[in-house]
This record gives C-alpha cells, structure tokens and sequence, in this order.
C-alpha cells in the first residue's frame, strides 16, 4: 500500500481537500480524505506544500502512430488509399516505444485517446491507452473506444489529388451515409442469420464496427473544424441515431447555442498552432472559455504531434487567460476528457474504486514552470522525485 499524505487534493469531483491523502491498494484508489489511518507496512509519501490531482487525459492526439523524428518509417496513422477503412484499428499501428510516451507520462499524462488521422471519410479505430507499458495489449483503457470519420478539407484533398470521391463535402457526407445504410443492412443479415444460420452472412470486418456504432456500443469520433462541418456531423449522427464526439470543433464557439441544444460532446484543440489551412481561419483562445459558459461540456486535446502532448497542461493554462474558467480548464484535461470519450469509470477524477493514475505536481498545475515530482499510472510509480 502507498498513503499520500498533507497533500492538496484536487478530486475533480467538486471537492478539493486542502490537506487531504490517498490511500493506494495495488492499482487502485483505496481510500480518500482527511486523516487517514496509516496501515502497518505502507509507504508514505509526503506531499506537504504540493498539489495532488487525477492523471491528466487526453480525449484526441495520435501517439504512437506518427513516432517523433522518424519520418515515414514511423508514419502509420493514415491509410490514404481508400476513403472507407472502419476496419482498421490503431492498436496494429502504435508503437509503444514511441518517445513521447515517456515525454508524456514524465509530464503528467497518464491517459491517452489515440488513433487514425483524417484523411479518409471513415479512417478507422480509436483507443484509450495508458501511458506506460511494454506492449499495447497490456496499455489499453478500451479498446475499440470509438470510430474515427473526417468532415471538411482532408479528405477532400487527399481524394481529389487521386481523382476520385470524395472531392466535394457532399460526397463526404453521401459516402459516410451509403457506409452507415449497408451497415444497417449487413446488422440485419446478422439478426437472421442468428434465427438461421444458413441465412448468415461472410464476415465483413468494415461493416462489423459500424455496427457496433449504429448498436451505440462506440461512438463516431468526428473530425471537423468549421462550423457547416460541425453541423453536418450532428446531422447525420440524428439520422441514424448514433453516438458522436466532435473533436476539433474549431468553430464551436461560433454555434454555441446549438451545441447546448443538441448536447453535444466536444473536444477542442489543437490550439497552439498556426491556422495552417482556410478552415482554421476562426482559431482562437477564447474557444473552450466561450463554449464552458454556455453550458458545453469542453475537453481539450493536443492532437499530438501537432501540439507535443506533454503541453497539452500549458493550453489549459493559456484557455484560462483567455477567458475559461481555471476549475473547468482543469476539468476539460481530466474528467470531462475522461466522460466525453467514455473512460470515466477508470480514469478522470480522483474516488475509491478508480484507476490509481496519481500525479503529484511541486505547484499550480497550470502554472507554466511546475513540474510534476511524482507519477502514478495504475498505482505504480512510473516518475519519482529526481
């Protein structure tokens, strides 16, 4: 057992113990709160004039797909050959020996949400992973969490230059529906074959995962920045009933009102960037601010590596000075992260019974020059103090 103690707890379930412990059981959160009996054998770890708080998550980056400083050799995340490719998985593509795993986890990261980039309209599965292990199998939080679809300029741009659909955000759109309606058809195939098996038909690995997102068992994982794309996302996810994330969401805060309305689950960034092509031309700041206040639940996300993750820390920080509120920057990198993408019940928020995910940090955690002194990933110490 490990008891952290003297330590100030941000539980990121609305309560902060200002001289609170943890009790640590193996990989999980045993107890929490104030004045803890300190069991016979147990390591103490004193976190007097320290800040204690859930491992920071990360709804949406690519680690492990595109390693660092590797090039092509460690280019997997886009299978730019065809612009319908649900049967991949990010698991087969990730590299657990990737650098910034370390980077990552050394900085308080312990959770990330990874997968396939936006070249293709359906480019494949997404994950949850830890940060620290030694082969994926022993990383994964869920696996598939969700299924990544493109809106807007990628795809468009990697097809027309083959000459070939979709060059147009209508074809987009007309290519995710056709996908999603043959899905409906092979899931009735499926119930069928399940009353009679001479009726059941050849595995079709693109059609198994979309049904299980038209069964809602994951959810669609929507690239799109703009706001028509935003909308276009939303739409179709009414159409066939299905679950949805918005990730980029770079013009949320421009339809605000409607993205409370349609209770959306959002994840904005990257942020810290250049506004590299047209649909980033609203970038700003002032996004996840503008978007907490009017009732959106926000995460923030690095989309690593265009943000290296280990900064993603710094982009709350940076959300709070241009307007969020400081409480709900840090929510928006912990449990929100954690319950748009689904993970919630491991990850997100310090409570007995979660995932031991432990980062203890010499300061503010959105203080630009703290560092993290300690880190926990399933109760064991994957960082100590140097």
């Amino acid at each position: 057992m490990i008891l952290i103690r003297n330590g100030k707890i941000l539980t990121m379930n609305d309560r902060i113990y200002e001289m609170g412990d943890i009790l640590i059981k193996g990989k999980k959160i045993l107890d929490i709160g104030e004045n803890l009996e300190l069991p016979k054998d147990a390591e103490v770890i004193d976190a007097k004039g320290m800040w204690v708080m859930p491992g920071i998550v990360d709804a949406h980056c690519h680690i492990g797909m595109w390693e660092d400083g590797i090039g092509f050799e460690g280019s997997d995340g886009n299978e730019a050959t065809d612009p319908v490719t649900p049967e991949l998985r990010a698991i087969d593509g990730i590299n657990p020996e990737d650098h910034c795993f370390r980077e990552a986890r050394e900085n308080g990261i312990t959770t990330v949400v990874t997968g396939p980039g936006s070249a293709n309209v359906i480019g494949g599965q997404f994950t949850a992973l830890k940060t620290y292990g030694r082969r994926v199998d022993d990383m994964v939080i869920k696996e598939p969490l969700a299924l990544k679809v493109a809106f807007g300029e990628n795809p468009k741009w990697v097809y027309d230059g083959q000459k070939k659909a979709p060059s147009t955000r209508m074809a987009t759109a007309a290519i995710l529906r056709e996908n999603l309606i043959k899905a409906q058809n092979y899931k009735r195939k499926l119930e069928q074959g399940e009353k009679d098996p001479d009726k059941m038909p050849d595995r079709d690995l693109k059609m198994e995962i979309l049904v299980k997102v038209l069964n809602r068992e994951i959810p669609l994982k929507a690239h799109a920045h703009r706001a028509d794309d935003i909308l276009t996302a939303l739409r179709i996810a009414r159409e066939f009933n299905v679950d949805i994330t918005l990730d980029h969401c770079t013009e949320g805060h421009r339809i605000s009102d409607f993205l409370l309305e349609e209770e959306a689950k959002v994840i904005v960034g990257p942020l810290f960037s250049e506004r590299s092509k047209v649909e980033l031309k609203n970038m700003t700041f002032k996004a996840p601010g503008i978007l907490s206040k009017a009732g959106v639940k926000v995460a923030m996300m690095t989309d690593h590596p265009v943000i290296p993750i280990q900064y993603l820390p710094v982009c709350a920080a940076i959300a709070v000075k241009e307007g969020m509120e400081e409480m709900e920057a840090l929510k928006s990198i912990t449990i929100n992260a954690a319950e748009i993408t689904g993970i919630a019940d491991r990850v997100g928020s310090l409570e007995p019974g979660k995932d031991a995910d432990i980062v203890i940090f010499d300061g503010h955690p959105l203080e630009f020059r703290t560092r993290a002194i300690w880190v926990f990933i399933d109760g064991y110490a994957v960082k100590k103090p140097e």
